[in-house]
């Protein structure tokens, strides 16, 4: 679980944590009951929208770094088609 952590931003990381903490302090005050299955509901839900942020985060940055590389195309291929400039 530490390798995940370490491709998250703080902001996730905290909330993880923290709703962890939350989920254990719960399991010792309410007991092994039906509170456990909602809490344990309460901590998957948390994790699964950092780990949805996070391959998200991803994902944007893999297609601007694709649109970045299309753009030096086609500057690339448009510069000598350009006419030249007369002074």
């Amino acid at each position: 679980m530490l390798k995940f952590l370490r491709h998250l931003d703080i902001v996730s990381q905290l909330v993880i944590v923290t709703t962890f903490v939350l989920f254990a302090v719960a399991l010792f005050i309410k007991g092994f009951g039906h509170g456990l299955l909602l809490e344990a509901g309460v901590f998957l839900i948390s994790v699964k929208l950092v780990m949805m942020a996070a391959k998200n985060f991803l994902l944007a940055k893999h297609l601007d770094d694709r649109l970045d590389r299309i753009e030096a195309s086609l500057t690339r291929i448009e510069g000598p088609l350009e006419p030249p400039v007369s002074a």
